[in-house]
């Protein structure tokens, strides 16, 4: 079986807790015996979360030479020049990794999301500004630290979609099972 899940903010993309962390689980969401999550969402960030029970699905989302498109929203401080935006497409430099280029946009308008717990914080001198990364490869807290090799912190991340298929409107902390087609959407 495969399900998506959205993982809402504070929860980490296990069953297992950590000793010592103030994170919660995924065991908190009734989600079905003997399922793992397919790759990972820092407890600081949202979205999609695949989850499986089929042994090789791991590999096969999350091997590099498979180049599986993962989408991201970022909402960033203060509004990103072009250069800005040409330089994340490039790549940068992030602890002595060049990332691949990928695809950024800006979202104008700003995307209609449910409000976070706790919210982000807002500054009343510093704007923010939202924006989507298209990446192919998935190193630990990237676009994060992508985001703020450009001068522009991450406020809020979520991964919308994986391949072809999007998150939608599925709620934050609810998960469905995907259909054949779903899955061709996330496989190719």
């Amino acid at each position: 079986m495969l399900l998506a899940f959205n993982k809402p903010y504070g929860h980490l993309s296990q069953f297992t807790p950590e000793s010592g962390s103030p994170w919660r689980t995924l065991a908190d969401f009734d989600l079905p015996p003997k399922v793992y999550a397919l790759g990972r969402l820092d407890a600081d960030s949202e979205g999609l979360l695949l989850v499986s029970d089929e042994a090789g699905l791991n590999t096969r989302l999350l091997d590099p030479a498979h180049q599986h498109q993962r989408e991201y929203w970022v909402q960033v401080e203060r509004i990103p020049t072009d250069a800005a935006l040409k330089q994340l497409a490039r790549g940068v430099t992030i602890g002595g990794y060049r990332t691949q280029p990928c695809t950024v946009r800006r979202l104008e308008p700003a995307p209609d999301l449910p409000p976070r717990d706790p919210p982000v914080r807002f500054r009343k001198n510093v704007p923010d500004y939202w924006l989507a990364l298209t990446l192919t490869e998935g190193k630990n807290r990237q676009v994060r630290r992508m985001t703020a090799a450009v001068g522009h912190p991450t406020l809020r991340l979520l991964r919308v979609a994986i391949g072809r298929f999007q998150l939608g409107d599925l709620a934050p902390g609810t998960w469905r099972e995907l259909n054949r087609t779903e899955r061709e959407q996330v496989f190719g």
